[in-house]
């Protein structure tokens, strides 16, 4: 027995040793620090020919230009495939093929040089394409068409290039603002954390629309809302499976807490945040606080632009047009209220866009029309932000991704 005794004492005093070496391994795996930065452009009469990329060092900050990527016709939103091999841009027209589409464009990835070689292109859908995303499984894609007023869904195929469409759906309606709320207009789209409903901002109608998604299938239906199996259906004002803002708010992107709890939704046309509250159980959301993006003080015009949350979840931060701004919000963890930390200069003209870089510790603005993007540090304990000194000339920059190197 007293030898039994010893033998779990033994252990009691080994157990910690061994918890603290797994623990010190751990602090020690190294992070990865080297990334590809791609940035979308604007064409045409800024100069831009398409995607550029960079290289970037989130232990410095330190951007390096590769150079253009790939010519591509105003590649205004970019995103990364899971595996690292593919990248997808939509081309935000209105002409593609001879039809009234935008188009969407897949491109290889290579990992060394940083260079894109296109695959294929796809008509969007519908008119004037300003964003895309990929669901969790990485096999489709969601495409936004701002001027259509439509979303669509497309098959990513084995060899990473995009199939024929699976999933459709025209939006209907509008709202206050006659001139930018005539009709619809999504600007935004994104699945949930478990893949099984896609969110969808649509500015004209001053709604966020929530579909059931077949992930198999790759089709979008509107729920209560919806016919049964039904991909060409439409969405408007009488459906109750949404997120429903304040008349003439404009939502135009989604951020949403780490926890999936919370929702925050940008509005464009008042430079506002809505936070809404998820009722998972229910399936829906209802709002529960409006801050503005802008100093109390500022009377020019407003146009906010983007939103994302720290990958620490504690800071949220958007872009302001206008006032060349971006804001930064301390999060409450529990209530997911905001505060305002303060309103930073973007040091450029037209932040249509800006990045957080994976590691949390740099957020990078892209400046539209002053042609420049401007690197900033981001306090961790505080959420401010501080100029690194480094702005990257680029003609009209209005996205940025980015893709670990391995």
């Amino acid at each position: 027995m007293k030898t039994l005794r010893r033998t779990f004492f033994a252990l009691l005093l080994f157990i910690p040793v061994v918890l603290v070496a797994g623990k010190d391994k751990q602090q020690q795996k190294p992070q990865k620090k080297n990334f590809l930065a791609y940035v979308g452009t604007y064409t045409g009469k800024t100069g831009s020919k398409g995607v550029y990329a960079y290289r970037f060092d989130s232990a410095t900050g330190k951007l390096t230009s590769v150079g253009l990527a790939a010519e591509s016709v105003n590649p205004a939103f970019l995103a990364v495939h899971p595996s690292g091999k593919y990248l997808y841009a939509v081309n935000e027209v209105s002409d593609f093929a001879g039809t009234k589409d935008g188009s969407v464009s897949a491109f290889a990835v290579d990992g060394n040089s940083g260079k894109l070689v296109l695959l294929n292109q796809v008509a969007s859908g519908g008119s004037g394409p300003c964003y895309l995303s990929l669901d969790r499984t990485g096999k489709f894609i969601f495409v936004a068409n701002y001027g259509g007023g439509s979303v669509a869904v497309f098959p990513i195929l084995e060899d990473g290039s995009l199939g024929q469409r699976t999933g459709f759906v025209q939006h209907q309606g509008s709202s206050m603002n006659k001139d930018r709320q005539a009709g619809p207009h999504a600007h935004w789209i994104a699945p949930s954390a478990g893949n099984r409903f896609v969110y969808v901002s649509d500015l004209g109608l001053d709604k966020v629309l929530i579909y059931k998604f077949d992930a198999q299938k790759g089709t979008l239906t509107l729920g209560k809302a919806a016919a049964p199996g039904v991909a060409h259906g439409s969405a408007g004002e009488s459906d109750p499976f949404s997120a429903t803002l304040s008349p003439g708010t404009g939502p135009r992107h989604v951020a949403f807490s780490l926890d999936g709890n919370f929702m925050y939704v940008l509005g464009e046309l008042q430079a506002n945040v809505t936070v809404f509250a998820n009722d998972s159980k229910r399936e829906t959301f209802h709002a529960m606080q409006t801050i503005s993006t802008l100093p109390a003080d500022f009377s020019g015009p407003k146009s906010a632009a983007e939103i994302f949350m720290h990958p620490s979840g504690k800071y949220l931060y958007a872009s302001n047009r206008g006032h060349d701004s971006i804001a930064a919000f301390a999060v409450d963890p529990s209530k997911g209220t905001l505060t305002m930390i303060g309103a930073f200069p973007t040091q450029g003209k037209k932040p249509r866009s800006f990045a957080i870089d994976p590691s949390g510790s740099y957020l990078l603005a892209a400046n539209q029309d002053s042609n420049n993007i401007v690197v900033f540090r981001i306090d961790r304990a505080t959420g401010a932000l501080t100029l690194t000194g480094q702005v990257v000339e680029i003609p009209a920059p209005v996205c940025i991704t980015f893709l670990a190197k391995p």
